[in-house]
């Protein structure tokens, strides 16, 4: 065993054991740290200006991985509780377009006959295929 400290495993749980609403948004520390390093890297300034046309602001990273360190290292349930806000706002940020796409209508269930077969025209097309050998392959070889 070394001599060193070990680094302690991450809480999931409050002290008292009462769980922490939307803790699975939290990513190891290292994650931020990661994403922090690479966001402020020359490469990945180059990309940031070649896709958005300017840098991007790479400071929440750096907090992130300090109120996760905070957390890991001393309990501090406000750090983290930061953390998971700072997460969820991500989220949300990134699956906006998705939920506000008003070009498609959103579906609650499959369509009725979603499982029909193919037009005839594409059933021909298909024969004769690498996927279709393989398939046929896949039956022979499960029978």
């Amino acid at each position: 065993m070394s001599e060193g400290k070990e680094e302690p495993k991450p809480r999931t749980e409050y002290t008292d054991g009462k769980n922490i609403p939307n803790v699975w948004l939290v990513r190891p520390c290292e994650s931020y740290k990661d994403e922090y390093t690479e966001c402020a890297s020359i490469r990945g300034r180059f990309h940031q200006y070649f896709i958005f046309g300017e840098n991007s602001d790479c400071t929440q990273w750096k907090t992130d991985y300090e109120n996760c360190m905070k957390y890991r290292l001393h309990n501090d349930i406000p750090a983290l509780e930061r953390v998971i806000q700072s997460e969820s706002k991500r989220r949300y940020e990134r699956l906006a377009p998705h939920y506000y796409n008003d070009v498609w209508k959103h579906r609650t269930s499959p369509p009725e006959d979603w499982n029909k077969p193919l037009p005839t025209k594409m059933q021909e097309e298909y024969k004769n295929t690498y996927l279709d050998h393989k398939a046929r392959e896949y039956k022979a070889s499960q029978t």
